[in-house]
């Protein structure tokens, strides 16, 4: 089983906590180990006894965001099976994106997609989180257990689903840009996918479920994936 290194060492968690304050702040080209350890209160050397290098602490820093989207997703699909229903599967990845603070970092800097691709599939298991590849894994499953339209081809509705998420991710990345009298995007979202793609009666709680529990594969399935990465990129240290 993997173990994220701050669960046993306060010293890491206090080290990526101040990388992630000093990301956002500057970026990561302009970060270095020394502002990061400063600001957490230890040696440089101590960064290393956990982090070989400084890509290694910057890569686990945005795998730990992936990770928190990706729970999320799968609590809420777990807790509720209902929420594999398109209109409540798009706010939800929605809102669930909007609260990863590194979000903006990732999708912006040059330095982060070619540290990302250091090693063979990183920037994929980084892209399974786009409208595209979201689409693309759960759609053919929604299709399948009843969820979509019946009588819209699947390759459609995937095209609709991934311009929605895709549109209204834009809107939503800057609240000061949000139209006058939006008072709840995420309702808006919500009426607009249902009203594109789902069937005209609400699918049985047979479908539903089976539906949700194969969507929840898929999120664990990346899971697994990510805490592979986040253990590649730290080392044992006390």
């Amino acid at each position: 089983m993997h173990q994220l290194i701050e669960h046993r060492s306060r010293k890491a968690a206090r080290i990526l906590d101040s990388a992630r304050e000093l990301v956002l702040d500057h970026g990561v080209r302009k970060v270095t180990v020394s502002e990061i350890a400063r600001t957490a209160g230890v040696g440089k050397g101590t960064v290393y006894l956990y982090w070989a290098t400084k890509e290694d602490l910057i890569l686990g820093l945005f795998a730990r965001e992936l990770l928190a989207f990706v729970d999320a997703v799968i609590d809420r699909i777990t807790a509720d099976p209902a929420a594999v229903l398109p209109r409540r599967l798009a706010p939800l990845l929605i809102s669930t994106g909007r609260d990863l603070a590194l979000k903006s970092r990732l999708s912006g800097g040059g330095e982060v997609v070619r540290l990302l691709t250091q090693e063979p599939g990183d920037r994929d298991l980084f892209a399974r989180i786009r409208p595209r590849e979201l689409c693309d894994a759960v759609m053919p499953i929604l299709h399948r257990h009843g969820l979509l339209h019946p009588d819209r081809p699947l390759a459609d509705q995937s095209y609709v689903m991934h311009a929605v998420l895709t549109g209204f991710g834009i809107a939503g990345s800057d609240p000061g840009t949000d139209p006058l009298g939006v008072d709840d995007p995420d309702a808006l979202l919500s009426d607009t996918v249902a009203r594109l793609i789902e069937p005209p009666a609400v699918p049985d709680a047979s479908a539903i479920g089976a539906a949700a529990a194969e969507t929840a594969a898929v999120f664990r399935g990346t899971r697994d994936a990510v805490l592979d990465l986040i253990a590649r990129s730290q080392v044992t240290g006390d």
